[in-house]
């Protein structure tokens, strides 16, 4: 084995000290030697990962999907996933996220019974690994909480060790409870029947996702073996689910504890001794400047969620303005070396509005769930400390979202403008599989029958079927799968949508969202114009010529289509997108 950096080691040291006390560290530190010996150093360096050398590029484009999304009768889902993706997405994703794979038994997968397997239902991990042959794999780390029908749970009940210390009990009566920071609505502790006798465990969101006790360093080995085991499994990106709760201190509010941050700073040094390659993603749901603290000083997440997007480039496109979407692009700092965003839209959960907090006045968010209730979406709340209820997601499609609902085209050209506005920004993009379909609001699905409000979102389809409906002739799910592969694939394979690739907001008028970006390793600038209103937009020559120099002529990438300067200016039709570059000069 090549001998452990020391100092990456000395700060290894330094973090398990914070957690658990300098009596411990020595402890603990050989313990941790010993984990990350069994699996291995590599050399530092390398196509990927290394000093000079980003681990990402422009061909990266995650498709996240559940592993039974889509299925053929008789076949294992996961192979299913394979044949789709191989049909439909060759040269418009690289990297596939899988979310949670494991046996479960509530929360869309997110309430794990057993994180070293795979559910049979889904397929087995020869599947997984099938799949890994042809694209990249994203995992989910649900670090939080696991499942009350796990075995952990059920040892900690019956009074084994370790587990007796996996879990945090605490007194129901103890008024620093109320402190704590509630993303769900209902009780923060659950009755437990122990050979103990009666018991009160933490679960931060559902009676059956009971958290786990950080404050246990057999708690956080048995993730870091987990962590080391997806990565061996083939895990590019690793995404740590509901991070911000992760340690709990009674007095504060639980959230963004600084021992968080550590546990994340200690994992991103581990995975860079044993696999510089992967990648560490936070899932914060928390208004941006809590959401990019994660980042660290560019030695904690690699990337972060952007979860500001998604709810303002919502109300952009909804009220035909983009101010309140250009003011926060233009804010955002540099990035730190080594980090980007993960850029999204849609995914398995809703659309959260946390994080519009200081971004858009309050009435504007009861504007857009109006909009919402209109359009057959839902909103769910979480409690505050005074009892009171907020909204926290939207559940809806986003095609469904930014539906018209006087003309139905107009609406499908409304979503694809979001989409291409999201796959211009700095960034790696995430396309959830219904958006990259052309989904609608699965409203004969699981919420009409009792299900969680997330299922509106979550439609299965028969591979077969949903084959029928995308070659079809319909201007509605065909169209929009074939116009976002085209436009992925346009984006793969510029320069200038490198993740690390220089990014610039235009100051324009409001119905306009205008964004530079420039290529890394040669002068190739793509100027997005975005036409968010339903209104034909002008915009000026000067203002290219401005941007992207003085030439004859320029051509739209997008349509591989020439525009030649015929007057002072071109117009952009209702929700247009343009992604310009000059043409060649003489």
């Amino acid at each position: 084995m090549k001998l452990l950096r020391r100092r990456t080691f000395n700060n290894m040291k330094k973090r398990l000290a914070f957690l658990y006390g300098h009596e411990r560290t020595d402890e603990l530190a050989d313990r941790l030697y010993m984990m990350i010996g069994r699996y291995g150093l590599q050399a530092y360096g390398g196509e990927r990962g290394s000093a000079d050398i980003p681990p990402w590029d422009e061909k990266d484009a995650v498709l996240i999907t559940y592993g039974d999304m889509v299925s053929t009768e008789g076949e294992a889902p996961l192979a299913t996933l394979k044949k789709f993706c191989d049909r439909r997405l060759v040269h418009a994703i690289n990297t596939v996220h899988l979310l949670p794979f494991n046996p479960y038994s509530s929360d869309g997968g997110f309430s794990v019974i057993d994180y070293r397997e795979v559910d049979p239902n889904l397929g087995t991990w020869t599947d997984i690994d099938k799949l890994r042959q042809s694209y990249d794999l994203m995992y989910d780390l649900v670090l939080n909480h696991c499942s009350a029908k796990s075995k952990w749970f059920d040892q900690y009940i019956n009074g084994v060790y370790p587990y007796k210390n996996y879990f945090i009990e605490e007194d129901p009566a103890d008024e620093r409870l109320s402190l704590v920071t509630r993303p769900r609505p209902w009780p923060l502790l659950t009755k437990t029947e122990t050979s103990d006798g009666e018991r009160h465990v933490w679960t931060t969101f559902s009676a059956d996702q009971i958290d786990l006790n950080f404050a246990s360093p057999d708690v956080l080995f048995e993730f870091l073996d987990i962590l080391l085991n997806y990565v061996s499994s083939g895990a590019r990106i690793v995404r740590l689910d509901a991070v911000a709760f992760l340690w709990k201190e009674l007095g504060t509010d639980c959230i963004h504890l600084p021992q968080t941050h550590q546990v994340v700073k200690l994992m991103r040094e581990v995975l860079k001794t044993v696999s510089p390659e992967t990648i560490l993603l936070t899932e914060t749901n928390v208004p941006h400047d809590e959401n990019i603290s994660y980042f660290g000083e560019g030695d904690e997440a690699h990337m972060v969620y952007n979860f500001a997007l998604p709810p303002l480039l919502l109300h952009a496109l909804l009220r035909g303005n983009s101010q309140h979407l250009q003011d926060w692009a233009r804010s955002l700092p540099p990035l730190p070396e080594g980090c980007t965003f993960f850029n999204f839209t849609a995914s398995h959960d809703g659309i959260g509005v946390r994080a519009l907090s200081g971004l858009v006045p309050e009435e504007e968010l009861d504007w857009i769930i109006e909009r919402v209730n209109e359009r057959d979406g839902l909103v769910s709340y979480r409690s505050m400390p005074d009892g009171s209820k907020k909204p926290y997601e939207l559940n809806i499609t986003y095609r469904d979202a930014l539906d018209d609902l006087d003309d139905s085209e107009l609406g499908v050209r409304r979503f694809l403008s979001s989409q291409a506005i999201m796959l211009a920004l700095q960034g790696i993009p995430g396309i959830y599989i219904q958006s990259i379909i052309g989904a609608r609001n699965w409203t004969d699905g699981p919420p009409r029958e009792g299900g969680e409000n997330r299922d509106i979102n979550r439609q299965r389809w028969d591979l077969d079927e949903l084959d029928s409906v995308l070659d079809s002739e319909d201007k509605g799910q065909a169209w929009i799968h074939c116009l976002y592969v085209s436009m992925l694939r346009t984006r793969n394979a510029h320069p200038a949508f490198h993740p690390n690739a220089a990014q610039h907001i235009l100051e324009t008028k409001p119905e306009i969202f205008a964004i530079q970006r420039s290529s890394l390793t040669r002068p190739r600038e793509v100027l997005c114009l975005n036409n968010v209103s339903a209104t034909p937009q002008e915009f000026s020559f000067g203002e290219i010529a401005a941007t992207l120099g003085d030439v004859p002529t320029y051509r739209d990438i997008l349509a591989n289509h020439t525009l030649t300067k015929e007057g002072d200016s071109l117009t952009l039709e209702p929700y247009q997108t343009l992604w310009i570059e000059a043409a060649e000069r003489d």
